[in-house]
């Protein structure tokens, strides 16, 4: 006669259920489904794309700021020889009115406008302040300067840094007239071509600069006294539109005229 076991279940198989239902938990599916969460991988390659669009961003930046530093760094293409190179030699007289020259030649196959200056426009002045050369022509400049009295405390590299002068240049198409208002009309393509700075000479002490400053300034009084000159006359004057006076006719004529006078007197 079989007999029932009314015994309750033993922990063993109660253990057994319960760690059964544990594997059977990630299988069961439920009607309410979870938002997606990225998974490791996934957040990887997103800051990886980021980081990759970052670099491209920096190369780009960098490159740009490489390029326009290495620009900067070039050497200025010179329109303009100067001779001194990068002085201006004044005579060492306080309280006086000195002179210093400069000889200028366009070097480059174009025409160039140049143009002066200075950190002390009112002590200062220019003769020419500015000209148009053409490709090969020069020019000696000429530089007033008022020398003020030195300071009881002033030092004399202290005199020297207080003026400068500085030359620009700007390419300009063909001959025209020289006006200032060039440079601010064409300020992109405006190159300065040196900073002068100012030396001063003892006129007691011979020395090279001082032989050249000499040289150069006879010069440029020579070449002014030339253009003042007004043009040789080589042949007749043209007078209006297509009238030609010629010398020995204006003497005929004044000479008839007398005659005339003379004539009316004695009748």
């Amino acid at each position: 006669m079989p007999i029932a076991d009314d015994r309750p279940p033993s922990d063993s198989g109660r253990r057994g259920s319960k760690v059964w239902g544990l594997f059977k938990l990630p299988f069961r599916t439920s009607g309410n489904t979870t938002p997606h969460t990225p998974t490791l991988s996934s957040s990887y390659q997103i800051e990886g794309s980021n980081a990759h669009k970052n670099s491209e961003n920096r190369s780009s930046t960098s490159g740009i700021s490489v390029s326009s530093v290495a620009r900067s760094l070039l050497p200025t293409r010179r329109r303009l020889r100067l001779d001194p190179r990068n002085k201006l030699y004044f005579p060492n007289e306080p309280g006086k009115q000195v002179q210093s020259a400069i000889k200028i030649k366009n070097t480059s196959k174009s025409h160039v406008a140049f143009k002066f200056q200075t950190t002390a426009p009112k002590s200062c002045f220019m003769r020419p302040p500015g000209a148009i050369l053409t490709p090969g022509e020069s020019i000696i400049a000429t530089v007033f300067k008022f020398v003020e009295p030195p300071d009881n405390n002033e030092k004399p590299t202290d005199r020297k840094r207080k003026v400068k002068f500085k030359i620009m240049s700007l390419k300009v198409k063909g001959v025209m007239d020289y006006v200032p208002e060039l440079f601010d009309e064409q300020k992109d393509l405006v190159s300065v071509e040196q900073i002068l700075q100012v030396v001063f000479l003892d006129m007691t002490r011979p020395s090279p600069a001082l032989d050249k400053l000499k040289r150069q300034l006879a010069e440029a009084e020579a070449a002014l006294e030339t253009r003042k000159k007004p043009p040789e006359d080589a042949g007749p004057k043209i007078v209006g539109d297509g009238l030609v006076i010629d010398e020995w006719k204006e003497r005929r004529e004044r000479y008839l005229a007398r005659q005339q006078v003379d004539g009316e007197d004695s009748v």
